[in-house]
């Protein structure tokens, strides 16, 4: 499992995510991921991410807040993982 890290601005440290599955809508890279390692644990929380900029080898994401974003974006991994 691809493991990605990023810089967290406001608390100055740096976190972990596990990504579990990535598509692009509409043009739009968004990356499903966790903080725990899956492997390791059975029920774990998910993030959806929205990548935001890229330059220089760097890509920048941001996690997605509204709720109805979110909502259709699950939708759209959820029936991703159930092909797998």
């Amino acid at each position: 499992m691809e493991k990605i890290s990023f810089f967290d601005e406001e608390s100055g440290e740096e976190q972990d995510f596990y990504i579990l599955s990535e598509t692009v809508i509409n043009q739009q890279s968004y990356l499903l991921v966790t903080d725990q390692d899956p492997d390791e644990q059975e029920e774990t929380d998910c993030y959806i991410m929205r990548k935001t900029a890229e330059s220089d080898g760097e890509i920048s994401y941001e996690f997605l807040e509204d709720q109805k974003t979110i909502d259709a974006v699950f939708s759209v991994f959820r029936e991703e993982l159930q092909e797998v």
